[in-house]
């Protein structure tokens, strides 16, 4: 029988222990079991935990629209890359699968998946990815979810933490740069001319 675990429901998402079940769907059985329940939006931990996400504050929607549309447009001027939205679900090497606040993927592995592939959770971890923190998302959670990015695969991460109004730079063997309350984040090398400007997202 699954258990439920739940913090303050201002402050954690919903976790339910399915691992035994979940971890003998295959991936077209989790597509549907997600297709199934589209008012959910939800992920999945590589030891097999469904996560249940809260929905999005009124404050956080809107700051994730305007990263979304900075990031989305620098893309489609520098076409070397696709963009995702915090919609999208991505099936990391370990497992486990994410849905990352923006995702970028370099169009070189992007093209490399079948239509079936990109048309279901693409069997990848973004080379980009940011999460950016509501007041429903603990630290530790983001922090977390930041270093398992990068031991899948990802190039670069942001972390950005409106709250304490700074943000996280997360690189492949490096440590984590901290940038507390900066005018821009920068994408160099990978992303280049990429500059976010935050004071935006601050307000």
């Amino acid at each position: 029988m699954s258990t439920i675990t739940s913090s303050t429901a201002e402050r954690e998402p919903l976790v339910i222990h399915f691992s035994p079940l979940l971890k003998k769907m295959s991936e077209q059985e989790f597509y549907a079991f997600c297709r199934l329940n589209p008012e959910l939006s939800l992920e999945l931990t590589s030891e097999g935990d469904l996560i249940i996400m809260p929905p999005t504050d009124g404050k956080s929607g809107s700051r994730n629209a305007v990263l979304g549309a900075r990031l989305t447009t620098w893309t489609i001027e520098n076409t070397g890359g696709t963009a995702f939205d915090s919609s999208t679900l991505f099936t990391l090497p370990n497992g486990a699968k994410r849905s990352p606040d923006f995702a970028w993927v370099s169009n070189e592995r992007w093209h490399a998946l079948t239509e079936e592939e990109q048309e279901q959770f693409p069997l990848l971890c973004p080379d980009f990815v940011v999460e950016l923190r509501s007041r429903t998302d603990t630290l530790k959670n983001l922090r977390q979810k930041m270093a398992e990015y990068m031991a899948n695969g990802a190039q670069l991460g942001w972390l950005i933490d409106p709250q304490e109004r700074r943000v996280y730079v997360y690189r492949p063997g490096a440590a984590v740069e901290e940038l507390d309350d900066p005018r821009v984040v920068s994408g160099e090398p990978l992303l280049r001319g990429l500059e976010l400007e935050l004071q935006e997202i601050w307000d």
